[in-house]
């Protein structure tokens, strides 16, 4: 009911705004139609006020008040479809300048004379569309019209699925006649249905239902630190588990855990999961979401997962989905063979005995006793059928238990002094309603922190839901009851999400606009964040937990429907009062499908379905069953499509008109796909998404005709380049609703790309960059941007060069007349971020420096500009701060003498790179000193001698953390504070402050105030790189730094290697490099310390707590002394990135190198940089089966990929500064491999 009356009240309210709409209001208050437009939105708000009212008394179901309310809601539908194309014909005059839609608002004799010429053209388009033949009669302006029926917008034009852009594109013919009797029908029959609902609703049944519930997607990581009420039960499994080995004969025990949705089954198991004495019995942990069973799929899984487990963070971002499931099986098996395992499968729906069997083949194989799966199902059959051990039945928490759990879910430890006397008998009822469900708990719980009062309390306890629970083991009035104290805009919203897959990734933009496509809100209100607060959503990536995805499903059951491709479905059991349809597409689709699709076309109103979404690729085959199913689709707001070829487009497209949200979605392997020339002819049209667009990088010509547009997500990717497309837009004035324009080039063409343009975009926001502003001349032509009343603006970018400009400023022209220019692009004082580059005026403009200035601004980049003066006095919120490349800077002035303490008081980074001129940064006498200050980048300022914070006596820089010098000679530091070490140095110096990262460059030994024998103090450092110093001789000096995680040694060549450091072996350290970049490059320290690290393997020096090199990224310019099978051999199991960075000795891979490289059977990640005289990649490459990225940079001899190929788990190959024959070669590679991503740029010839 609840979804009845919301959907009924959104939909009356999308009708309303129609008939608010001036011209829309005039033609049906026109004499031709005789209505009373004031009236009837009179009745539809007194409709849509007792709705409100209704969902607020939480009226119950009546079977006979919603079909009356679903039979509104079609109506509703049927007049905004008739308005709505009204509208549009409206646009289309608009655009084209013509009248045939002005309202006949007396009995003149001209409204009289353009009745009849439509009476007539209406009577001869039903004539010709009888007898089939071709149309030649024109418009009043000489246009030739497309034929049309009594439906005007179903013209029998040729369809257009996509072409050139720049065809013009037949527009469809308005036929007034049809459409006068067409609004006046339904409106006056909608009359009448307000009627009867405004009577009905006074109707207020008590009925409640139930729904069975599926589960999400969940991670190993509890958010629950406490395990609440089941410690003996905990304790007891742990002890089972860790024993099995002994009591126990089998390899691989399968314990089942079993309950209803809600009752603590995921967390029970996550606790099992991470616990201590599970992590050390195990040498292998696998986590994986088994909802969607399907054997190839949680296969890929479990291959990642081991190398994601070999480096201890459990990411499965890497995926193999196009390698063999024999392959995958075969490494897993070879993997496992040896290790003790613990594989946790989580939420088990549906699976047959061939496949379990399947899955579980390569698992069976392994020689270690004790073996473990865990496997989480609400099924007892699926339970009794996969176990081989007793399963473990969960049930709710004891009521004593549970309610110290909720307890502390609505409290966090702090309850309000009244509790106990008010409300803690009212929790205790309201505790014993859940059943003793945890996920019961947390839903309430977030329903009582709302209002704290007795009041509020009483309402909840009594709660008409909770009276007809069908199980006492249903959390569905549970899940009911948080979706009941939702706020009626939100309850609208929420039934949609069941559109959508169990496991989908909202994004705001995404969901808003959906939902003011179809009518249910007016404008974008965040509500996202208000169901993440509701805790309906989960705030990371905006996850909807299954257990809520089901009860959107159960609410929005009469007007949503989402089916699975691979799963059956019966078109019998659809209600024919669905509206909006999406599918999920599988690999592969369920045999009944095709015949249950077209079953579906006389179930439910296909032509007047309001969305289509297409989830996932899908086939030919898949392409051609939705063709024959939506053939005659007419009414669509939201269309979701994935496109391989012109095929995939709907062959009636041009034809749907009331569209509102967009999204095409192309397919890697065709780049030449063209998007559809109708594509501006979709006037209603406000999100238009082609993010995930593949095809060309073109839009259609006449673009700018989508005037009602809000956002053109148009980030495409084209040949594995991302194409920002906003910049294309010729006349993008006219799109006077835009929301986001993130690129602009004044003067790209001729005509279309005047900053004037700009200056009809009042409602821009978000990111906005101007290039080539070199093209404006006057201080006038600048002020047609009218950057100052772009109030939601938030990041501006002002460039004097195109796009494409790199390197200093070749602007050219008065300095004064520039000057001029910037002046005229004065953006709104709400500006937060500014970047302005290639200036060529002497001095930044009076907005940015003067005595007004952007109070809000907290980011400032300058680039490339010829100012002399930096004025910073006004900018009292800015936090970050970089200049580059400006050659005049001579002066930063902070401060000013009217405002006290409060310059650059925020400020938190600053950076300056290249700035020849500048001497000093001068602080007025008034303003503080950088109180906040935590990074400062001071690189290539030859004539800077001092900073105001590092002045003796300023102490006011507590904060900083970072500080990094580089070609600044004649600057000098200060003592640093105690708890920080100083290192000054000569002509450069690099220093981080903060204790846990220090680098340490050219440093100068005896003429500095840093001597290393205050390094083995800093015990907490976690990161070290030591650069070019000749003083550090040995690494005993490093013996006390078991807390180090990076180590780097760059051109320390008086560095001896006088034995083995056992911190080389120490637990923490996970990244290790050692290479020279200049001097001597006959020695490599790498190679002396990795044959010191074999010597102390032979002779068991390692630290017994460390048993192993536990590296795992490791760094060095010495290919032949790494690729030695004794040094290999350390690091098999663990090392994941290997670097080759420098090395000028190497000349090819012998054999021996070939096979050692093969030991290392974790690595993911592999770099060769700056190795001038490689010839070759390793031929070996392809049997690296755990191998995801390889990055080849500035290696001029290598002229291709290996002749075996790369391995099949490789998904990004990245190729930089190479030759064009190795970089051609990669691009070819990329077309084969659709899964693999390469990036291949900066190539030589």
């Amino acid at each position: 009911m609840e979804a009845a009356i919301g959907m009924a009240s959104g939909l009356i309210g999308s009708l309303v705004n129609l008939l608010a709409n001036e011209a829309v209001g005039a033609y049906v208050a026109s004499t031709e139609l005789g209505l009373n437009s004031t009236q009837i939105k009179d009745d539809l708000l007194r409709t849509q006020v007792l709705l409100c009212e209704a969902d607020r008394r939480a009226m119950s179901n009546n079977a006979g008040l919603e079909g009356l309310l679903r039979r509104l809601s079609a109506k509703v539908d049927e007049a905004e479809d008739a308005l709505d194309e009204l509208h549009y014909f409206m646009i289309q005059e608009k655009l084209d300048n013509t009248n045939y839609t002005l309202p006949d608002l007396g009995d003149d004799l001209r409204g009289h004379a353009r009745h009849g010429r439509h009476a007539l053209r209406h009577i001869v388009g039903n004539c010709l569309t009888c007898f089939s033949c071709s149309c030649s009669t024109k418009y009043d302006d000489g246009r030739v019209p497309v034929i049309v029926t009594n439906n005007p917008h179903n013209a029998t034009e040729q369809p257009d699925s996509g072409g050139n852009g720049d065809r013009p594109v037949d527009k469809l013919l308005f036929d007034r006649v049809a459409m006068s009797r067409k609004i006046k029908s339904v409106i006056e029959e909608l009359h009448s249905l307000c009627d009867s609902v405004t009577e009905s609703l006074k109707i207020v049944p008590h009925h409640s239902s139930n729904t069975a519930i599926k589960r999400p997607i969940i991670g190993s990581t509890s958010a629950q630190s406490i395990l609440y009420g089941r410690t003996e039960l905990f304790e007891q499994t742990v002890k089972d588990i860790i024993t099995c080995d002994t009591n126990s004969s089998e390899t691989l025990s399968v314990l089942p855990i079993v309950g209803p949705g809600g009752i603590g089954k995921t967390t029970f198991t996550q606790h099992l999961y991470n616990d201590k004495r599970i992590q050390e019995h195990f040498d292998v942990k696998v986590w994986v979401c088994v909802s969607d069973f399907d054997v190839l799929r949680i296969t890929k899984h479990i291959h990642d997962h081991i190398r994601e487990s070999e480096k201890q963070e459990g990411s499965t971002s890497h995926q193999t989905t196009n390698t063999s499931l024999d392959l995958l099986q075969i490494y897993i098996g070879h993997k496992l063979k040896s290790k003790r395992f613990l594989i946790a499968f989580d939420d088990l729906w549906e699976c047959n005995s061939e496949d379990w069997g399947n899955l579980l083949a390569p698992l069976m194989k392994g020689e270690a006793k004790g073996n473990m799966i865990l496997l989480t199902t609400r099924s007892p059959s699926k339970a009794d059928t996969v176990k081989t051990t007793d399963a473990i039945a969960l049930k709710g928490l004891h009521p004593e238990d549970f309610f110290t759990f909720f307890e502390e879910l609505i409290f966090a430890g702090n309850k309000p002094e009244y509790y106990q006397e008010d409300l803690a008998n009212l929790a205790r009822d309201i505790a014993n309603k859940l059943k003793g469900s945890p996920l019961a708990a947390k839903t309430v719980s977030r329903i009582l922190k709302r209002d704290p009062s007795r009041e509020h309390w009483t309402g909840v306890l009594k709660n008409n839901k909770w009276q007809k629970q069908e199980n006492s083991d249903d959390i569905m009035p549970s899940l009911r009851i948080s979706y009941d104290y939702l706020p009626f805009h939100l309850k609208k919203c929420f039934p949609y999400f069941a559109l959508f897959p169990e496991d989908y990734r909202f994004n705001n933009l995404e969901i808003t606009y959906f939902w003011i496509a179809i009518g249910i809100i007016e404008k974008d209100e965040n509500y996202m964040e208000q169901l993440v607060d509701n805790g309906f959503l989960v705030k990371e990536n905006y996850v909807l937990h299954d257990l809520l995805h089901e009860l959107s499903r159960s609410v929005s059951s009469q007007e949503c429907l989402n089916i699975n491709s691979g799963e059956s479905f019966r078109a019998d059991a659809v209600p024919k009062s669905i509206r909006l349809f999406s599918i999920t597409m599988e690999e592969k689709y369920d045999v009944t499908f095709r015949g249950e699709m077209i079953k579906l076309r006389s179930k439910v109103d296909i032509v007047n379905l309001r969305a289509l979404m297409v989830f996932r690729e899908y086939s030919e085959t898949i392409n051609e069953i939705l063709e024959d199913t939506f053939m005659e689709i007419q009414g669509l707001r939201v269309l979701f499509m994935k496109v391989k070829s012109l095929k995939y487009f709907p062959p009636n497209l041009s034809k749907l008109i009331h569209l509102r949200y967009l999204k095409v979605s192309g397919h890697t392997t065709d780049s030449e796909l063209t998007l559809p020339s109708t594509l501006p002819r979709f006037y209603h049209l406000k999100l238009l998404d082609l993010s995930s667009w593949y095809g060309r990088d073109k839009l259609p010509k006449d673009i700018s005709r989508l005037i009602n547009l809000h956002y053109l997500v148009a980030r495409i990717k084209f040949h594995s380049q991302s194409v920002e497309l906003h910049s294309d837009i010729p006349e993008v004035g006219k799109m006077k609703c835009l929301k986001e324009l993130t690129k602009f080039c004044v003067k790209k063409e001729i005509v279309g790309f005047e900053l004037s343009e700009l200056g009809e975009l009042t409602e821009l926001g978000g990111e906005l960059s101007i290039y080539n502003l070199k093209m404006v001349a006057t201080k006038e032509e600048a002020m047609e941007a009218k950057l100052m009343l772009k109030a939601d603006l938030k990041k501006l970018e002002l460039l004097w060069g195109t796009e494409h400009d790199q390197g200093e400023s070749d602007v050219l022209g008065d300095s004064t007349e520039l000057s001029d220019v910037i002046d005229g692009l004065e953006p709104h004082p709400n500006l937060q971020s500014l970047v302005i580059k290639n200036h060529g005026g002497s001095t930044c403009p009076s907005w940015l420096c003067g005595s007004i200035g952007l109070l809000m601004l907290t980011s400032l980049c300058l680039e490339d500009v010829s100012w002399t003066i930096l004025p910073l006095g006004r900018l009292l919120h800015l936090s970050s701060l970089t200049l580059r490349n400006i050659p005049r800077l001579g002066q930063i002035i902070s401060g000013s003498s009217d405002i006290t303490d409060r310059s650059c008081s925020r400020l938190k980074e600053i950076i300056l790179f290249r700035l020849p001129e500048f001497t000093e940064w001068v602080v007025t006498p008034n303003a503080r000193w950088f109180p906040r200050l935590e990074l400062v980048h001071c690189y290539g300022c030859p004539n800077l001698r001092s900073f105001p914070f590092l002045e003796e006596g300023s102490g006011s820089y507590t904060s900083l953390s970072t500080l990094r010098i580089f070609k600044c000679p004649k600057l000098l530091l200060p003592p640093m504070p105690a708890t920080h070490i100083d290192v000054p140095a000569g002509p450069s110096r690099s220093m981080e402050y903060d204790e846990h990262d220090l680098p340490l460059t050219g440093h100068s030994g005896a003429a500095s105030k840093f001597t290393w024998a205050q390094l083995p103090k800093l015990t907490s450092l976690r990161e070290l790189r030591i650069e070019g110093d000749s003083s550090f001789v040995s690494m005993d000096l490093l013996s006390n730094h078991t807390s180090l995680t990076c180590l780097q040694l760059v051109d320390c060549e008086n560095l001896e290697v006088d034995g083995f450091n056992p911190l080389i072996a120490a637990v923490n350290l996970k990244e290790f490099a050692v290479h020279n970049r200049g001097g001597d490059r006959s020695r490599s320290v790498a190679a002396d310390l990795l044959s010191e690290m074999v010597v102390a393997s032979r002779t068991d020096i390692l630290l017994p707590s460390a048993g192993c090199f536990r590296l795992e990224t490791l760094g060095v310019d010495s290919i032949s002394a790494m690729l030695s099978a004794p040094v290999c051999s350390l690091f098999a199991t663990t090392l994941h990135t290997l670097i080759f960075e420098l090395d000028q000795r190497v000349e090819s891979f012998t054999e021996e190198e070939e096979n050692a490289l093969q030991l290392l059977t974790s690595l993911q990640h592999m770099y060769f940089w700056f190795c001038q005289g490689l010839p070759s990649l390793p031929g070996g490459l392809h049997k690296l089966s755990s191998l995801w990225g390889l990055h080849v940079g500035y290696c001029p001899k290598v002229r291709s990929l290996p002749k075996e190929g790369l391995p099949a788990s490789l998904r990004l190959l990245i190729v930089e500064g190479c030759t064009r024959e190795l970089c051609e070669q990669a691009k070819e590679f990329e077309v084969r491999n659709p899964y693999l991503r390469i990036d291949a740029y900066k190539c030589i010839d």
